[in-house]
């Protein structure tokens, strides 16, 4: 399993970030995807999760401003993120559902 997130960068509140996960080495079709994030000296916080039949959730934080997809032909998964706030600011990961990430993140930085 390799799973390779992209896409943060440092912006202002109020800005927008696109990140995308390139997945391989599994059948990504059989799998839901989730988004987590984490600050240094706290755990993994869940963000959204999406399933196989491209249903969505999203934790009450980042609902309404982040939208989770997921392209199966490229097998990528994405998480828009709107309306970005300093609490947003963390590094986040992609992960099969129920599995712990294993890729290095992307580190997001929202200034105010």
């Amino acid at each position: 399993v390799q799973l390779v997130e992209s896409g943060g960068g440092k912006v202002r509140s109020g800005d927008s970030l696109r990140l995308s996960c390139a997945a391989s080495g599994f059948t990504f079709t059989s799998y839901g995807m989730t988004w987590y994030r984490q600050v240094p000296g706290k755990g993994l916080e869940w963000v959204s999760s999406i399933n196989k039949e491209g249903y969505t959730t999203y934790d009450d934080s980042v609902r309404g401003r982040f939208t989770i997809s997921r392209d199966n032909a490229k097998s990528i998964v994405y998480l828009q993120m709107n309306n970005l706030t300093p609490d947003d600011s963390a590094r986040y990961y992609c992960a099969q559902r129920a599995h712990e990430p294993v890729g290095q993140g992307t580190q997001v930085i929202v200034a105010s």
